[in-house]
């Protein structure tokens, strides 16, 4: 049965104006990006093989062009449409953060920083930089590779934060294996970042680790 013959109710298009999106389920979400299924299953049916052939929504949404497109009822332009939500949704969360909500929503902070590393195939640095009340004045990533005390440089972090004018700044980094606990060199890069910045009188607020499912706050861990 096609979609638009089940009741009104059930539909997901429907459903989602009366419930709101966070009433459907991956497969109905993803059934109205993709619109139309083939022949014989519907949009929804497509869905939820795809979902199961990925092995969840995340996993296709990070698929890179070759194994998204090798899929049966998707190709290039459904790769490159689902490109421009994803990077307008991570403009979406920048953008917040640049009017200045950081430090009054952290969830805000850890959904931009999973936005930008979580799904890495490497481990990368990054530095928030903030003003002296704390607002957002640019986010960079500084280094990439295998992270360790000799590979995170104090000097340039503080360069930079010189730069720009910053009078504090948050830490992030990812995990690759998806296991956001902080190791004991995670914790002495941090130790060595804040002494070095703090001759320059700029505070590291906080140090969050990117995980799989779970980033992990050095403030909150009273770390710092």
């Amino acid at each position: 049965m096609a979609i638009r013959d089940w009741p009104e109710g059930e539909r997901p298009r429907e459903k989602l104006l009366t419930l709101g999106p966070a009433a459907l389920s991956d497969a109905e979400l993803l059934a109205i990006f993709l619109r139309v299924g083939v022949k014989g299953r519907s949009a929804v049916d497509l869905a939820r093989d795809l979902l199961l052939n990925f092995g969840g929504l995340r996993p296709l949404l990070e698929a890179d062009r070759a194994r998204f497109c090798a899929e049966h009822g998707l190709g290039d332009a459904s790769f490159v449409q689902l490109q421009a939500v994803l990077e307008m949704s991570r403009r979406h969360l920048a953008s917040q953060l640049t009017r200045g909500d950081a430090l009054t929503s952290p969830s805000l902070v850890r959904a931009f920083l999973a936005s930008k590393l979580r799904h890495l195939g490497h481990e990368e640095f990054a530095v928030m930089f903030l003003d002296s009340q704390h607002r957002v004045i640019h986010f960079e990533s500084l280094f990439r590779g295998t992270l360790d005390s000799a590979s995170v440089y104090p000097r340039e972090v503080a360069r930079r934060a010189l730069a720009l004018g910053a009078g504090a700044t948050i830490l992030a980094h990812n995990h690759p294996s998806g296991v956001a606990e902080p190791s004991d060199a995670d914790r002495r890069i941090t130790q060595r970042l804040k002494a070095a910045l703090e001759l320059f009188e700029i505070r590291v607020l906080d140090h969050f680790v990117v995980g799989d499912g779970e980033v992990v706050s050095f403030a909150e861990r009273g770390w710092l």
